[in-house]
C-alpha cells in the first residue's frame, strides 16, 4: 500500500503541474482566441442566424435512415449536459462570485461560433460505417484535412481516456452519491443498475444511443427549466437586483464578500469563463464526434445545430442553476457565514433547491443528477466508439467490445470508489484532446468558411433546404467517397 501511494505522489508531482500549465496558460486562451477569430470569420454568425439555429435544430427529426439531425444533437447535449451543469456553476459561483455568472454567458457567446467551425468539419469529413451510421470527428479531420494520422491517433488516445473511462466513471459516482443521500440507496446497488441500464443501451450501437439520447434529453431538460422558471416567478420583486449584482460583481463592483477568493474581476472571469468552456465544450473535440453521425443534406445545417446546443447547455441550463442559488437564502447564508471556506458544489445545489421546494428539492436534484449524469455516459460511449474503431478500422467490432467491457468496469468501479486520481488525470488528457484539436480547427477553418458560403449562398437565392456541393472546395479529394456527391446526383447525405 505504500508503494502504490509513493507510486501516485509521484505521479501527481508530474502530472499536476503539467495539466494546470496547459489550462491556465494556454487552452484558455487558446479556446478564447480561436472563439474570437471564429466570430469575427463567420461575421457574427451567432447573431445573425440565431434564429434559423434553433427552427432547424427542432425541425430536423430525419427519415429513419441513420441518425438524424436532431439525435445527433441530443447525443452531444447528453454529454454537454450533466453534473457540472448543477456542481461546476455552483461552485464558480461560490469561488467567484456572481460576477461568474456574466462571464460564463460571454464564453458560451464566444464558443457558438467554435462549436459551429468543428461540427462542421466533422460533417465534412465524416465516412460511411458497415452499419448504416456514418463516423466522423476530429481524429477523422485531422487526417483527412490535414494528413497527420498520427495526431489523429493522438487525439482519439485522449478523447478514449478522458471521455471513454474517467468520465463515465466520474458520472457514476455522483448519481451513486446523490442517490445514496436522497434514497439511502447503498453505492454498490446504484451501481448494478447503472451498469445493466447502460448495457441495455449501448450493446445497441451507436443509433441506440441516438434514439435514447432523442427521449431522455429533452424531457430532462425541460423539467429542470420548468423548475428554474417557478423558483424565477415565485422570486420575482427580487430578479433585478440578482441581475444587477451579476453584472456589477463581473467588473468588480459587487459587495467584497463570501466566497473563497471574493469578488474580483479575475477571479470572477476565470471561474466564469472555466465553468462556460467545460460546460459547453466547444473547440474541445467532443460534439464533432456525434455531429459527424448525422446524416443531412449540408454539413453546415448540422454545425448550426449544434451551436445551439451551446445555447441549450450554457446560456439556458447553467443560468438555471445560476438562478435556483442566487435567489436562495442559502447562497447568501453561506456566504456570510462561511467565507473562505470549501463548498460542494452539488451540496450548494441542492440545499438551494431544499430552500425553494422542500424537501422535494432534496429528491428532484437527485433524479436530475441521474438522468443528466447517465445520459453523458451514454454519449461517451458513443464518442469512444467512434475514435476506437479510427484507432482499429482493421478489428473494429472486435475493439468496440473491449471499450464497452472497460467503460461498463468504470461505471461500477465509478459508483463505489475515489476516482481522485481518475479524475485529475483525465483533465489532463482532455486539455490534450483539446489543444491537438483547436490547432487543427485553426488550420481547416477555411474549409468550415466556405461551406458556411456556400449554405447562406443557396439560402439567399431562394434554396430552402441548401444541398453541398463538394466542388466549393479547393480540395475536394480529401473527402471519402461517396459521402458528399454533386447536388445533381445527391441521394446519401
Amino acid at each position: 500500500m505504500e508503494f502504490i501511494t509513493t507510486v501516485e505522489n509521484a505521479i501527481y508531482a508530474v502530472m499536476n503541474p503539467i495539466s494546470g500549465f496547459i489550462w491556465s496558460f494556454i487552452l484558455v486562451y487558446l479556446l478564447l482566441g480561436a472563439g474570437i477569430i471564429f466570430t469575427i470569420a463567420t461575421r457574427f454568425m451567432q447573431f445573425r442566424l440565431l434564429g434559423h439555429m434553433a427552427r432547424v435544430t427542432f425541425t430536423s427529426r430525419g427519415s429513419g435512415e441513420g441518425v438524424s439531425a436532431f439525435q445527433a444533437f441530443a447525443t452531444s447535449l447528453a454529454a454537454r449536459v450533466g453534473t457540472g451543469n448543477m456542481a461546476g456553476v455552483a461552485l464558480a459561483l461560490w469561488v467567484g462570485g456572481p460576477g461568474a455568472i456574466f462571464w460564463m454567458w460571454m464564453t458560451a457567446i464566444i464558443g457558438l461560433a467554435t462549436a459551429f467551425i468543428e461540427s462542421t468539419l466533422g460533417q465534412v469529413y465524416k465516412i460511411e460505417h458497415k452499419d448504416g451510421v456514418f463516423r466522423g470527428g476530429p481524429a477523422y479531420y485531422i487526417e483527412r484535412g490535414l494528413g497527420q494520422r498520427w495526431m489523429g491517433c493522438l487525439f482519439a488516445v485522449f478523447l478514449i481516456i478522458a471521455f471513454g473511462l474517467a468520465f463515465c466513471g466520474a458520472q457514476s459516482n455522483t448519481i451513486a452519491q446523490a442517490v445514496d443521500s436522497a434514497f439511502a440507496v447503498p453505492t454498490w446497488i446504484t451501481g448494478v443498475v447503472l451498469v445493466a441500464l447502460t448495457a441495455l443501451v449501448i450493446y445497441g450501437g451507436i443509433k441506440s444511443v441516438a434514439r435514447a439520447a432523442e427521449k431522455i434529453v429533452p424531457v430532462m431538460a425541460i423539467a429542470y427549466l420548468l423548475v428554474a422558471l417557478y423558483v424565477l416567478f415565485a422570486n420575482i420583486t427580487e430578479v433585478p437586483e440578482m441581475l444587477a449584482l451579476i453584472v456589477k460583481s463581473a467588473f468588480g463592483f459587487g459587495p467584497a464578500i463570501g466566497g473563497a477568493a471574493g469578488y474580483s474581476i479575475k477571479i470572477a472571469m476565470e471561474n466564469g469563463i472555466k465553468r462556460g468552456l467545460f460546460s459547453n465544450e466547444a473547440g474541445m473535440g467532443s460534439a464533432p464526434n456525434a455531429a459527424a453521425t448525422a446524416t443531412v443534406k449540408h454539413p453546415a445545417a448540422q454545425g448550426l445545430v449544434q451551436s445551439f446546443g451551446v445555447v441549450i447547455d450554457t446560456l439556458i441550463i447553467c443560468t438555471c442553476t445560476a438562478v435556483v442559488i442566487l435567489l436562495s437564502g442559502v447562497y447568501d447564508t453561506l456566504m456570510t457565514t462561511s467565507p473562505g471556506q470549501s463548498v460542494e458544489g452539488i451540496t450548494l445545489t441542492q440545499e438551494a433547491m431544499v430552500d425553494h421546494l422542500g424537501s422535494f428539492g432534496e429528491i428532484f436534484v437527485a433524479i436530475a443528477i441521474f438522468f443528466f449524469a447517465f445520459t453523458s455516459i451514454l454519449a461517451n460511449f458513443a464518442y469512444s466508439a467512434v475514435n476506437v474503431e479510427y484507432l482499429f478500422p482493421r478489428h473494429s467490432d472486435r475493439a468496440v467490445s473491449v471499450i464497452r467491457v472497460m467503460i461498463l468496469a468504470m461505471v461500477m468501479i465509478g459508483a463505489v470508489a475515489n476516482l481522485t486520481f481518475v479524475w485529475n488525470f483525465a483533465d489532463l488528457a482532455m486539455g490534450l484532446m483539446a489543444t491537438t484539436n483547436l490547432i487543427a480547427m485553426l488550420l481547416l477553418a477555411p474549409v468550415a468558411l466556405r461551406v458556411l458560403k456556400d449554405y447562406e449562398r443557396q439560402r439567399n437565392s431562394g434554396v430552402k433546404e441548401p444541398v453541398f456541393d463538394p466542388g466549393v472546395l479547393k480540395k475536394p479529394e480529401q473527402l471519402a467517397k461517396g459521402v458528399w456527391t454533386s447536388p445533381e446526383g445527391a441521394a446519401k447525405r
